[in-house]
């Protein structure tokens, strides 16, 4: 099964902090969390607080604690042996990798790496066309995990 993933974060020297995670499967199933203190997370910076507390939910059905947010990504990612991918994914994936621990932490099954969709757009000479563009809330984690599953559709129906 495909699975298609961003998160929000705050970027420190050393570390990522996770905001927000959003995951769509290709068979249109989804979930969407933030952490407890997301709001404070993105208070710490400027940009964080103009683009993504906006987008925030900051409701009891969307607040879960780290173990939880990885009890449901168990939970939803079955049966195991998925496929990843994102769209400039590099901190995506380290982020999302630590709600495990390390890389080597992953569960059983899953790879040690996201397929990023914008690599792919480079190496087919290709440039996301503006149907796709069109976001509702850009830096939102669950639209943009929408955004990422609707671009490789498109980029998996083009002629070679």
């Amino acid at each position: 099964m495909k699975y298609y993933l961003d998160t929000e974060f705050l970027e420190k020297p050393n570390t990522i902090e996770l905001i927000s995670i959003g995951v769509v499967a290709e068979n249109g199933d989804k979930i969407y969390m933030e952490v407890p203190n997301a709001k404070d997370i993105c208070l710490k910076d400027k940009w964080l607080t103009d683009n993504v507390l906006p987008n925030l939910k900051l409701n009891t059905d969307t607040i879960f604690t780290p173990e939880q947010i990885k009890n449901k990504i168990l939970e939803f990612i079955v049966p195991y042996d998925p496929e990843f991918y994102g769209y400039y994914c590099d901190y995506d994936w380290v982020v999302f990798c630590w709600i495990f621990g390390r890389m080597i932490d992953l569960p059983e099954g899953f790879p040690m790496y996201c397929r990023d969709l914008k690599q792919m757009l480079d190496e087919s000479g290709m440039t996301v066309p503006v149907s796709i563009k069109e976001m509702d809330n850009e830096h939102d984690a669950l639209a943009d995990a929408w955004f990422n599953k609707r671009l490789h559709e498109w980029l998996i129906n083009q002629p070679s």
